[in-house]
């Protein structure tokens, strides 16, 4: 099932997210810029364009964000307890 907030069929290749190839070909800082972009875009023209679907694909990019923080801030703890 196509759900066009959490999870568009066309950024899905066989099992791959998109996102989730540019975290590992880009890597996690770009991807979080990425993340930050997208919030902005999508709260941006909510008004003028798809309105609280583009609310909830801000949400779904913040949420992103914010787990790929603490998987920064997760590895940082773990290379400190060494």
């Amino acid at each position: 099932m196509n759900d066009p907030v959490n999870h568009p069929a066309y950024y899905t290749q066989e099992r791959i997210e998109c996102i989730d190839a540019m975290e590992e070909v880009l890597g996690t800082d770009a991807v979080i810029g990425f993340c930050l972009g997208n919030m902005f875009k999508y709260m941006w023209r909510y008004s003028g364009k798809n309105g609280q679907e583009d609310v909830e694909k801000a949400v779904w990019y913040f949420n992103r964000y914010k787990q790929l923080i603490n998987k920064l801030e997760d590895a940082d703890d773990s290379r400190n307890e060494v």
